[in-house]
């Protein structure tokens, strides 16, 4: 135990030590460079598969362009939260670029998606009220609604069934009902089934929610997300997106119809309390969604599921079972959690960065990689990282190769 630990923190250095033997336990890899396809993690040249930077954007010329120009213009910082002078004109634009570029009447932007999540949640639902949400949904949707003091049902995993069940056994609850979803599911990459989840939160006089971090900049037109993708446009109350994976920046953000973002200014905990976006974050977006807008953004997400066929068709092809994904989030499935982490540190040594996720993330006996392929990949870079996934695997007894 470290000597400067105080007694009353004994428990810190025993539950760590636990982690440890539970080969639970891991470090911070550090990066020494940008978040780009190739880059150096822990003093490692790595091909990444392990980024949310979906579209490459975290160092495209136009976003660097916009954050420092929006510095120079604005400052490094705001100094104060949204509700007293931190509001500046720049936060609003984005905000209505963020609502035309979703199809709604309005968006309001939160510090992270978690934060959008789990302060949306909490706002509009209180203790008379009743949640029924996907057992997979996100750790911020799981906050928000134990926040929200909701009571809380979980339907089985895109289980449209099972849904209608709960639906129907509290057909007669007295306070609001809420049916939420991920869009995309961020460990397994599946996609929710949104229309008929739809059809149930019309049925049964539910507000529809749709966490959408995961399918924002990768499916629908332009990266629209999962709303677009199925057009179901009007039929969900309220959309989370974030800043901080395909967008290349920090942040969440909400949006719906006025009434929704009017009153999350007035009740939602992390609008109210947290200092807003520096300058340089919020022109970085405004970049982000207008290249979105364009050619080049339709292009960077078509090489974005060009790249991600192409590796599912080799892992396939190497014998390993990437499970129900749908999406550019592709598992490598393990099982045992010491098994994934030892296949992670092999591949690290030889040049392959994708990390072990394992218990509490995914249910035990359910460890994998999770491999995320970006459209900044080439080719070569995936063809290698194939090449080693299956070297590796075949000394560990994984896959046919």
């Amino acid at each position: 135990m470290d000597a400067a630990t105080r007694p009353q923190l004994r428990f810190l250095h025993d539950e760590l030590e636990e982690l440890k033997a539970k080969h639970l336990y891991r470090h911070l890899p550090i990066l020494s460079g940008e978040q780009k396809a190739v880059t150096e993690v822990d003093g490692r040249t790595v091909i990444n598969l392990s980024s949310n930077n979906y579209l490459g954007l975290t160092t495209h010329p136009k976003l660097r362009r916009a954050a420092i120009e929006t510095t120079r213009k604005f400052g490094v910082g705001t100094g104060a939260v949204r509700t007293i002078a931190g509001t500046m004109s720049i936060h609003m634009e984005l905000e209505k670029q963020i609502a035309r570029f979703k199809n709604v009447e309005a968006a309001v932007v939160f510090q992270s998606g978690f934060t959008a999540n789990a302060g949306t949640v909490s706002a509009v639902l209180g203790k008379d009220d009743l949640i029924v949400s996907d057992e997979l949904n996100h750790a911020s949707i799981i906050d928000g609604c134990r926040l929200s003091k909701a009571t809380i049902k979980i339907f089985k995993h895109r289980d449209v069934s099972d849904c209608e069940r709960i639906l129907q056994e509290t057909a007669n609850w007295p306070g609001r009902k809420l049916l939420i979803t991920d869009g995309v599911f961020s460990m397994d990459g599946d996609i929710a089934p949104l229309p008929q989840l739809c059809d149930l939160a019309e049925r049964y006089n539910c507000i529809m929610m749709v966490d959408d971090a995961h399918s924002s900049g990768v499916l629908g037109r332009g990266g629209r997300g999962t709303v677009d993708h199925f057009g179901c446009h009007g039929r969900v109350d309220i959309q989370v997106g974030t800043l901080s994976k395909a967008i290349g920046s920090m942040g969440g953000y909400v949006c719906g119809s006025r009434d929704l973002i009017e009153f999350l200014y007035h009740r939602a905990r992390p609008f109210l309390f947290s200092t807003s976006h520096p300058p340089a974050v919020i022109g970085a977006c405004q970049a982000a969604f207008t290249l979105l807008e364009s050619p080049d953004g339709e292009r960077l997400v078509k090489k974005l599921w060009s790249n991600t066929k192409f590796f599912r068709r080799g892992l396939k092809r190497l014998g390993f079972d990437t499970g129900a994904s749908e999406t550019p989030i592709t598992p490598i499935m393990v099982g045992d959690a010491a098994k994934a982490i030892e296949f992670s540190k092999a591949l690290f040594e030889e040049g392959v960065f994708a990390q072990a996720i394992g218990y509490p993330t995914v249910p035990l006996g359910k460890a994998r990689l999770r491999a995320i392929v970006t459209a900044a990949h080439k080719r070569a870079d995936l063809q290698k990282a194939l090449e080693t996934i299956g070297r590796v695997g075949g000394r560990m007894g994984m896959g046919s190769a």
